[in-house]
């Protein structure tokens, strides 16, 4: 116990290094939201949206992958590729993501550069220029690129499957970069509707994060946003998903060097949980089993009874529908997947039976919190954390506080989560199994 305090007394000072946050909305809708942060000369500046892959229905899966592409083709203003020269041309960095609850585009720049994000995202986020010649590249690109990642990926084509089974109506059911026949078909209608609809300031959140003064970035944004006019955003309709009626199978025969086991249960997060102490137990549970070489995966499975090459254990607080605490993991020499299964089955089991002790549960909320803390180190993570708060329709408030809630949770707790969610009833596991390649083929 003594040893967990005087590492968290070491650690919190950390906290220092980030400065007040505050946060704005301006008359058109568009939220903002500061970080000061003195330590370096530079800034992140990033616009989010309300809208990614769990937006979408069946047909036009990617849509929301694909504009992001999209995005950098120019304006009214700007030609195609001038966004990346000006940025460039001015010693900065960019980029853009697509999840399945936000879109998201940023630029790292020295801090008095900021304006010419400013005036960037501003342009682009009313004036985009959807020329069809250039969609119709953009769809060959993307369907590279899912080649890339999922059909030509044995993990990634078994993750796919997986979560199609793990979520029948959740919107998570669909990949984020979408199903190939969509892309495919994708047409410069469906993009303009969805740049249209959902690209507008009241469904944009800016994150500012760096060494900036809060009263300039503020009135920097009424410049350069303020005149943009608000939108009729759509009213997202409940997503939840359909009661779970009992263990879900995928099994996946790929060209793959190793077999590979993904089971997961059906969790809530903090967006959806009634009781908000449970995300934060479920937190903790992972990292009981996986967070560090001393966890109980890695000691038990990897390093003792050899039966997983690698093993993990994952869980995500910030989502905008329910989702999934993960195990996964690859069988060690002389172990089969279903070896593996049953070890980390054991596993829960043994969560649920027996309570974990003080001095585990004390080591690993120091690991966690070591590790959050640390993350404040890096103004792009400031703004990671605060935006996919924000965009679930949580607040950057809820990321400051991780480290307090995760700091009372329990043992009781844990075994509580433990029994209510990680149930056969709430479990799908994929299975990838090797396929073997035919000479000459």
């Amino acid at each position: 116990m003594r040893r967990f305090f005087l590492l968290v007394l070491i650690i919190l000072p950390a906290l220092a290094f980030a400065g007040s946050t505050f946060e704005y909305r301006l008359p058109n809708g568009l939220k903002l939201v500061v970080r000061e942060d003195h330590r370096a000369p530079v800034v992140i500046s990033s616009v989010w949206y309300k809208v990614g892959g769990s937006y979408e229905h069946d047909g036009i899966t990617g849509v929301s992958h694909m504009l992001e592409h999209m995005m950098f083709k120019g304006t009214k203003r700007y030609g195609p590729g001038e966004l990346v020269k000006i940025v460039n041309r001015n010693g900065g960095q960019q980029n853009a993501m697509t999840s399945s609850d936000y879109t998201m585009y940023y630029q790292r720049l020295a801090s008095d550069k900021l304006p010419i994000s400013f005036e960037l995202e501003a342009d682009r986020m009313k004036n985009l220029l959807l020329n069809k010649a250039a969609l119709e590249k953009e769809q060959q690109v993307v369907m590279e690129e899912r080649r890339m990642r999922i059909d030509d990926n044995p993990q990634g084509l078994t993750w796919e499957r997986f979560c199609a089974a793990a979520f029948l109506n959740n919107p998570y059911h669909h990949p984020v970069i979408g199903w190939m026949t969509d892309i495919k078909h994708m047409t410069h209608t469906d993009l303009q509707k969805w740049y249209d609809t959902w690209y507008a300031p009241n469904n944009a959140i800016i994150v500012i994060v760096g060494d900036v003064k809060k009263n300039y970035v503020y009135d920097l944004a009424k410049k350069y946003f303020g005149l943009l006019k608000p939108s009729k955003i759509p009213n997202l309709k409940p997503r939840n998903e359909a009661p779970a009626l009992g263990v879900r199978q995928v099994f996946v025969n790929a060209h793959a060097k190793l077999p590979w086991l993904v089971m997961g249960y059906n969790v809530p997060v903090l967006k959806t949980a009634k009781a908000q102490w449970k995300p934060y137990a479920l937190e903790m549970l992972a990292g009981i089993l996986s967070a560090g070489n001393s966890a109980r995966l890695s000691k038990n499975l990897v390093r003792g009874k050899q039966i997983a090459v690698g093993a993990s254990a994952q869980y995500d607080l910030y989502s905008l529908h329910g989702n999934l605490l993960i195990l996964a993991g690859t069988p060690g020499v002389n172990h089969t997947v279903n070896d593996l299964k049953k070890a980390l089955i054991a596993e829960v089991h043994r969560l649920q039976t027996k309570l974990v002790t003080e001095k585990e549960l004390q080591r690993v909320k120091a690991q966690v919190i070591a590790q959050n803390v640390y993350r404040k180190d890096s103004i792009m993570r400031q703004a990671m954390d605060i935006g996919t708060a924000e965009v679930v329709g949580l607040s950057w408030r809820d990321s400051d506080a991780f480290v307090k809630k995760i700091d009372v949770v329990t043992p009781k707790q844990i075994q509580q989560v433990a029994r209510e969610f990680l149930t056969p009833r709430q479990l799908t596991f994929a299975i990838l199994k090797p396929k073997t390649r035919r000479k000459g083929s």
